[in-house]
């Protein structure tokens, strides 16, 4: 048998930043991984610290944003890459109504680092009523990223290719076929509703199709675009925009009407022909409160879940792992705001 701290099922965000918090604390592991992609390696990678529909910003976020460029340097240590894309948001305004909510609110104490007071006019693009930038944004290599994870536990003998098979576990002994554990953390995404451990656990999908173009008029700055839905650049011949979002249509094909939506929302403020390259879509796992769910089973101690991180996923995933790694392993109280307990789960 071989004896680990902690078995991590899930592959996305929330698994890697629960892995390196067990990196840098010198605990054994192995992680789960299926051979297909989750949502989180299909997402954007915006870090945006503000919610650009309203100008308002969110629980905690200027701690998240500190905290995930730390904890990025920390990754940077062991994996040689740096992943934080220096690229902020501009967000094209409407109106001059728009312009006038953003500076009123630049003003407020929760938003005077985020919101620039300064307005700035885009090249290539159309946008009459100009642009605010949002200061602390940037965006994250998701491929880098995931790329040189995969790797670097992979080279370690911690990443195990292999779908996690539930009846295999005995919570009893702490085994998990040839393995024995201290505890399970399951990070598995729209994928917990299959598992009979937490399949209570009051997760939604909400369904977001991105599109990648090549642009016949290249962007010259180094930024990331806001609209409808956020535009960027992948490398040097194609571009990343969306992504949508749909609680309707949950099935795994490719959506036309979201495929529409994006090149209408495009071609608002894009005025020159665009070609679309790929398409793809994720299921992001959400909850009704908007708030992160971890916790401990009601019954079986060590199973552990870390799930809803919805389309936060990288700042909710990166500061949340600390939160819970300090819950397992020194026993500091989870926030009630995220805590498994303020649902009711059936043991």
């Amino acid at each position: 048998m071989k004896n680990v701290d902690y078995i991590i099922v899930g592959d996305g965000y929330a698994g890697f930043f629960f892995a390196h918090q067990l990196i840098r604390n010198n605990k054994t592991f192995v992680m789960f991984s299926e051979k297909k992609k989750s949502a989180s390696q299909v997402s954007a990678g915006i870090i945006n610290p503000v919610v650009l529909k309203k100008f308002t910003t969110f629980w905690k976020a200027q701690e998240q944003i500190d905290f995930l460029k730390n904890t990025l340097k920390e990754i940077e240590n062991y994996t040689g890459q740096n992943y934080l894309i220096d690229a902020p948001i501009h967000r094209i305004f409407h109106d001059e109504n728009e312009q006038s909510l953003w500076l009123k609110k630049s003003g407020n104490d929760d938003l005077l680092n985020f919101l620039d007071k300064n307005f700035d006019r885009l090249n290539v693009v159309k946008n009459d009523f100009l642009s605010g930038k949002v200061n602390q944004s940037a965006r994250l290599n998701v491929n880098g990223f995931f790329t040189g994870l995969f790797d670097f536990l992979d080279k370690s003998g911690k990443l195990i290719r292999e779908k996690f098979i539930y009846s295999d576990i005995d919570v009893e002994r702490s085994t998990y076929q040839d393995f024995t554990f201290k505890n399970i953390l399951f990070c598995e995404g729209m994928g917990v509703v299959q598992n009979p451990f937490f399949s209570d656990v009051p997760v939604n999908p909400n369904k977001g199709h991105h599109i990648k173009v090549e642009l016949s008029e290249k962007i010259t700055e180094n930024i990331t675009i806001k609209k409808k839905h956020f535009l960027f650049p992948v490398n040097d011949r194609l571009y990343f925009y969306g992504g949508t979002y749909d609680r309707e249509q949950l099935h795994h094909e490719i959506d036309e009407s979201a495929v529409e939506q994006l090149k209408k929302g495009l071609m608002e403020f894009y005025p020159h022909p665009f070609e679309i390259k790929d398409i793809n879509f994720g299921f992001r796992p959400t909850v009704k409160d908007r708030r992160p769910i971890i916790g401990r089973h009601p019954e079986h101690h060590n199973l552990y879940v870390f799930n809803g991180l919805g389309a936060r996923g990288i700042l909710n995933g990166c500061y949340f792992s600390k939160s819970l790694y300090d819950f397992i392993e020194n026993n500091i109280p989870l926030h009630e705001e995220v805590d498994l307990k303020r649902f009711i789960i059936k043991s």
